[in-house]
């Protein structure tokens, strides 16, 4: 088992930094839901400002070095319900869903494994085995069924009858030695009162008990637009942005005048009721996404799509992802949507877990999207596209100008799609909040450095890259006197325009440094007695410690030169 981040502790340095807080905390929180502190919020705000520039205004040529046209979208986030019945969700927009009979609460089941890794009475219990042979003594855990176990797992087998349970397990272990049971197995056997009679049981995660029957439970929150709450009123959370690309699809060709292939982008909020929230942000009820839909010729769909599935994987390592944590995977022949015809996961490994979790989806859908609007709306002519460029391209010897008159000449089907077509779409999807999770992980470091006195102590540093880091620079005065907490001022202010910049002259420069690394900015800038005379400052760098004078004038550049982005 690799070793895992403790993140209830992770979580509690988030909050004392001001990264991430919980939702409404004063009551006692709410599950799925966070809220971003100042660090936070500036952090997450680079993530979307970055992503949108390098994809959006800046994106870099296309396969035969074309210039991406891009634009962008800000849709609302409730739309008439027929939109997600056009887009499947609801019909099939669900989890399968165990509930517990004990406690009532509900767990995802095809995670459910995966939940119980994760869960307090598990981890507790696992502890009563040796950790070299992997065994266990019933003495051990008969007294943590009835101490621990009554308050972490009050409805497990084991703790509500652990003589019998026992017994059961004791059976099987001894009566089989050659073949032990596995984890999974022995969860079963814990949870299970009288096996002969109820066979192996899977256990709630929350309390123990045997969970009941999968059932699929829609994800989506429901709400209801005006004063009446009428199945007719009845509207939906949207629980992705990209159907408000598609729904206004039309709308952009006609007032921009873009012609294939172009892109459509988005950022925005989307819902999605998780049946089992966790992993700090990872599994929210509210999040983020940065979405594109890239609309394109369907003979060219495939070149298309890998050039935005080699881009997206290239542009997390140029932000500072550069471990093995990154995991790109093609979606197997099972995974992938009936309508798919090629999705890559860009995937990262991330502390909570022994396998990597997605952060974006780069999905080559087809025409299915603009098909089902079509279908849906009864507006098939607003979702066809006419490549009037082809067509006059191929105008040599043909008999008139006119796409209308020459329909009227019966041309093979083939020969029409050529020109009028509905277009394939490549859609990158990435989460905006669990990018800022997996940024506070990787950038997550303890390491040793001198003190004043050349004494080596352990600091915590946030080692973002600069430009993500919340503050991009704090200005110091080394002392609160001769001038130099007016100079200190003053180049402050002078970068305040330019960059999120922080003003510190409390305390030991040394301890300003330690608060600067914890928050990951990149430079700590400090006004001396020499800055009366040459009109230098020293530079820290974050990482490197190195020291450097620099004068005051060069300052604004060496921070810009660190910013420059790169795809």
């Amino acid at each position: 088992m690799p070793t895992r981040i403790d993140m209830a502790k992770f979580a509690k340095f988030c909050k004392d930094m001001g990264f991430v807080y919980q939702s409404s905390e004063i009551y006692g929180g709410i599950n799925g839901f966070w809220d971003y502190g100042p660090l936070g919020v500036e952090l997450k705000r680079n993530i979307k400002e970055a992503w949108w520039q390098d994809m959006v205004r800046n994106p870099p040529p296309g396969p035969s070095g074309q210039e991406i046209r891009m634009v962008g979208l800000d849709c609302s986030i409730i739309m008439n319900p027929k939109v997600w019945v056009a887009s499947g969700h609801v019909a099939t927009f669900a989890d399968p869903t165990r509930k517990c009979p004990g406690c009532g609460k509900f767990t995802r089941a095809d995670q459910l494994w995966a939940i119980l890794a994760e869960s307090d009475w598990m981890n507790s219990l696992l502890q009563e085995f040796d950790p070299v042979t992997g065994k266990y003594d019933s003495p051990r855990l008969m007294k943590w069924a009835k101490g621990k176990g009554q308050k972490l797992a009050p409805n497990l087998a084991l703790v509500k009858n652990p003589e019998v349970t026992l017994s059961f397990l004791a059976t099987r272990v001894n009566g089989q030695p050659e073949a032990p049971p596995s984890l999974q197995e022995f969860t079963r056997y814990v949870a299970t009162e009288q096996l002969e009679a109820t066979g192996l049981q899977e256990p709630c995660p929350a309390c123990g008990a045997p969970l009941g029957e999968a059932k699929q439970v829609s994800l989506m929150f429901e709400s209801h637009a005006g004063l009446d709450k009428t199945e007719e009123s009845k509207v939906y959370l949207r629980p992705e942005t990209a159907q408000g690309i598609f729904a206004n699809y039309r709308n952009v060709l006609d007032s921009t005048r873009l012609k294939l292939p172009f892109g459509i982008a988005q950022v925005g909020k989307a819902f999605r009721n998780e049946v089992t929230p966790r992993n700090f942000t990872f599994r929210s009820r509210e999040f983020e996404q940065m979405e594109i839909e890239f609309f394109c010729h369907p003979a060219e769909s495939q070149q298309w799509y890998e050039y935005w599935r080699d881009l997206r994987k290239k542009w997390y390592s140029t932000l500072g992802i550069q471990s093995d944590n990154l995991k790109p995977r093609e979606q197997g022949a099972d995974e992938v949507a009936f309508y798919s015809i090629g999705t890559t996961d860009i995937e990262y490994l991330f502390p909570f877990s022994d396998d990597p979790q997605e952060l974006e989806g780069v999905a080559h859908r087809g025409a299915y999207d603009l098909g089902q609007h079509a279908k849906h709306s009864g507006m098939a002519e607003k979702f066809m596209y006419f490549d009037e460029e082809r067509w006059n391209a191929d105008s040599a010897g043909r008999t008139t100008n006119s796409f209308k008159e020459w329909m009227k000449t019966n041309p093979p089907a083939a020969d029409v799609e050529k020109y009028q077509f509905t277009p394939h779409v490549i859609e990158p999807s990435a989460g905006a909040d669990r990018f800022t999770l997996a940024v506070l992980c990787e950038a997550y470091t303890e390491d040793k450095v001198p003190d004043a006195k050349g004494n080596e102590e352990t600091r915590v540093v946030m080692k973002f890259h600069p430009r993500l880091a919340p503050i991009k620079a704090a200005i110091f005065p080394l002392v609160n006197k001769d001038g130099m907490p007016e100079r200190a001022t003053a180049l402050y202010r002078a970068l305040k325009p330019h960059f999120n910049v922080f003003y510190d002259d409390k305390g030991a420069v040394g301890r300003r440094y330690r608060r600067q690394d914890e928050a990951g900015t990149p430079f700590c800038i400090t006004i001396d007695g020499q800055t009366a005379e040459d009109d230098t400052v020293t530079i820290r760098d974050r990482d490197t410690l190195k020291q450097e004078r620099v004068k005051v004038a060069d300052v604004r550049g060496v921070i810009e030169k660190a910013l420059t982005p790169g795809v």
